[in-house]
């Protein structure tokens, strides 16, 4: 049986940084911000205290009768320890459930509802000036891993707490809940196992073990509560690499931490990697020593992956692009080289991962699905989630004898490569592909920075468009860009930072278009 093929005993994420420890004590975790949790412990540890770290505050923790099978929301200002504080409770045989701090305080209440009366670990900043009082009746508790606020506990008045042991769950057990975009409206919570998780590891730490030499430094720019945090830093750790976390995306305070890191392996969200095109021509060669660029939440643009791939002096450098999604892990992945232009087809997503994925297309009108008729994306996967928890109907109704829908569009290649043209809710009358106009439009006008197509209120195709430092867009080089492609509206220029964007940096088509519908203009 297909998921039969892969067993394993689960990730263990309340002792990985022990065991990574015990293996490499001296190995540096390096950091662009202090800790919210140790601010005066500076940008730089090393393995053996990053354990520590986690071991204290899961302690800290457990002396609040936080217990086994409990749920900690955490949801607190960006940084790395919202990752560590996730390891600390489920050091504790806890379950954390990881809400972006890009969550509005009404998204936040709404989930905290669906938890049904967790434990909520904050700070002083979120309570004063974006969450609701209501947080409050909301939860059976409320922590604060910063700051102080009345009728909330603070994990720095626990210092000195004794130590307790870690617990270890089953592999089966549910060991962390993370929320799903949001692109179509509240967030879903997904739920994790030890199992599930493992199995996303087994073919990215395979990846990363084949391409990049131990020791070589690997740069994260990940949200810290997307699961795909929770298997990027195994990788790193318990195969020897320095690691180094980023979370700003600053192209100026990247440049100058790369340059003196020199990383081999990067791993960010696509629209990162799109941000830091100017590093390929920046004289201090930040890229230079990059061997694998790892891409894995959405879609990315040929344009992008050749600058990454331009920008290094390595020998024969690759971009990996992996399909997947939050429910499922990775599940299909292709790379690129040099030799692929601009003009590769940014649609081909690649191939599933032998013997722990698998993708077919099902027709949605009888024909067999291709470019002209896509059909429905389902895969499978033993790193699928096991529920949406709060709404494990709507779960349900996702799975079709083992295989997950997606909600995605396309096709398979007579040479069983994956080609994603649309999500099935941003299709377009008239327009094959959407996410094929904007790579060809990426390619043509090297100026812009995002290009994002959607319905106008009249249904027709709009591209909604940004360009680097908000330079006004040259018209002439848009006509000549869209001559060959279908008629859409005139293009709407807007600021990137005004677009709606997810926690992965992904925007938000459906939230777009209802501001388009309500008047907004351009930015």
């Amino acid at each position: 049986m297909f998921l039969q093929r892969v067993a394993n005993r689960g990730i263990r994420l309340g002792t990985l940084f022990d065991r990574a420890a015990a293996r490499y004590p001296a190995n540096p975790v390096i950091l662009d911000h202090e800790l919210d949790i140790a601010p005066e412990r500076g940008r730089r540890f090393t393995l053996t205290e990053i354990a520590d770290l986690v071991d204290d505050f899961a302690s800290r923790l457990w002396s609040l009768r936080v217990r086994p099978g409990d749920h900690v929301v955490v949801h607190k200002s960006d940084a790395f320890d919202i990752s560590l504080l996730a390891c600390a409770v489920v050091r504790i045989g806890a379950i954390p459930v990881m809400l972006s701090p890009k969550l509005d305080g009404a998204t936040v209440a709404a989930l905290l509802r669906r938890v049904d009366r967790p434990y909520l670990l904050t700070d002083q900043a979120k309570l004063e000036k974006e969450l609701p009082a209501e947080v409050f009746d909301l939860s059976e508790g409320v922590l604060l891993a910063a700051g102080e606020y009345e009728g909330a506990v603070s994990l720095a008045s626990l210092a000195g707490v004794t130590r307790v042991r870690p617990v270890t769950m089953p592999p089966d057990h549910p060991t962390m809940v993370t929320h799903t975009s949001g692109t179509t409206g509240l967030p879903k919570l997904a739920m994790h196992t030890g199992r599930t998780f493992q199995a996303r590891y087994r073919p990215q730490s395979l990846v990363v073990g084949a391409a990049v030499r131990r020791r070589e430094p690997i740069a994260v720019h990940v949200s810290f509560v997307h699961s795909r945090m929770y298997t990027a830093m195994p990788i790193s750790v318990l195969q020897g690499h320095p690691l180094v976390i980023l979370r700003d995306d600053d192209e100026e305070n990247v440049a100058a931490l790369f340059a003196r890191v020199r990383p081999g392996f990067i791993e960010a969200h696509p629209n990162t990697f799109l941000r830091w095109e100017p590093l390929a021509d920046d004289p201090r060669e930040p890229l230079a020593n990059v061997k694998y660029f790892s891409s894995t939440f959405d879609a990315i643009h040929p344009r992008t992956v050749q600058r990454m791939l331009g920008a290094s002096r390595r020998d024969l450098p690759l971009f990996a692009q992996a399909y997947g999604q939050s429910e499922v892990g990775p599940i299909a992945a292709r790379t690129y080289t040099r030799a692929r232009g601009e003009d590769a087809d940014g649609r081909c997503v690649g191939r599933p991962f032998p013997g722990m994925t698998d993708v077919r297309v099902v027709s949605r009108d009888g024909r067999t699905p291709s470019r002209s008729s896509p059909g429905h994306i389902e895969v499978r996967s033993d790193g699928r989630i096991v529920t949406y928890m709060g709404e494990h109907e709507r779960w349900r109704k996702q799975v079709n004898g083992g295989w997950w829908r997606m909600g995605d569009v396309g096709y398979l290649s007579k040479w069983g490569c994956l080609h994603l043209l649309d999500r099935e809710i941003d299709e377009i009358p008239g327009i094959d592909s959407t996410l094929e106009i904007e790579d060809r439009l990426f390619g043509r006008i090297p100026e812009l920075v995002e290009v994002i197509i959607v319905p106008s209120p009249e249904g027709r195709p709009v591209p909604v468009v940004c360009t680097r430092d908000d330079a006004p867009l040259d018209e002439s080089a848009w006509r000549a860009a869209t001559a060959d492609l279908p008629a859409m509206e005139p293009p709407l220029h807007w600021r990137l930072e005004d677009l709606p964007q997810t926690a992965t940096t992904k925007i938000k088509r459906r939230e777009l278009v209802a501001l388009l519908k309500a008047g907004h203009g351009a930015g």
